[in-house]
């Protein structure tokens, strides 16, 4: 009977120690990972007022991408996009993206929509605008950033960000992961990279150029880079001053114009 209640005090102690001695550890992490994060939303929020972050907030601009006019206009409260284009078959398209309502037009007469095309015409409008306006929709809700450290890239320091999104208000795509590098000095977006799910899934790293204010808010262009799938996004800076990356495409916003009204 000694030896069974010996061994009954002997594993109480032992979990006792064990619990005690991994508090600690458990409220290190905690604290590291809040440190992480605080610090990511930081360099976010410094980057977003280098980028113009108060004319983001009630900005009026228009620009041309890929042939097409896109549109978006904020305000404290609400927010509209719009698109006006030419689709493959010819037809003008007109969409409008207003509090989470798309109406779409063709050739002038009013199309009825069913949930998966409100759906796809939306995130096509949304995705344009986002990459248009970066860094100004990382500030939202559902968007999920972590130190990732500081790098070099052809000379240039950099503070790493990674993003991931909520799945509530993260869009369809809310399992797409990226990187963004941000000049240590400007706090610019110099450099961006991504992972997607969609059509078998695929790494892109893009280059920023032709940087410039219009109406106080930085516009730039990005040289657009694939890499192989799978590919860790942290290791496409290397990739890339390596030059083993494969341009693709150039992602160009032209004509960019404020609205007055």
């Amino acid at each position: 009977m000694n030896k069974i209640i010996n061994s009954i005090l002997l594993a109480c102690l032992l979990s006792l120690m064990a619990c005690t001695n991994s508090t600690p550890m458990t409220e290190t992490q905690e604290k590291n990972e809040v440190e992480l994060l605080s610090k990511a939303d930081s360099i976010v929020q410094a980057s977003i007022q280098a980028h113009g972050a108060q004319l983001f907030e009630t900005g009026h601009f228009q620009f041309t991408f890929r042939g097409s006019s896109f549109r978006f206009k904020n305000s404290s409260n609400s927010y509209e996009y719009e698109y006006r284009g030419i689709n493959k078959k010819g037809d003008s398209i007109h969409t409008l993206l207003k509090e989470n309502e798309v109406h779409v037009w063709k050739n002038g007469t009013t199309i009825e929509l069913n949930e998966k095309q409100k759906v796809s015409y939306s995130d096509n409008l949304n995705s344009v605008i986002y990459f248009a306006t970066l860094p100004y929709k990382l500030g939202d809700k559902s968007v999920n950033k972590t130190y990732a450290g500081t790098t070099v890239i052809k000379g240039i320091a950099y503070e790493v960000v990674k993003v991931t999104f909520d799945q509530e208000g993260g869009g369809t795509d809310f399992d797409d992961e990226y990187y963004y590098w941000l000049n240590a000095e400007s706090n610019l977006i110099d450099y961006l990279a991504y992972n997607y799910q969609v059509n078998e899934g695929g790494v892109r790293f893009r280059s920023a150029y032709n940087k410039r204010s219009v109406g106080g808010v930085i516009f730039q262009d990005y040289v657009n880079y694939k890499a192989e799938l799978g590919t860790p996004l942290s290791q496409l800076p290397s990739l890339f001053e390596s030059d083993s990356l494969v341009e693709i495409s150039t992602i160009d916003t032209e004509k960019v114009t404020v609205l007055t009204h």
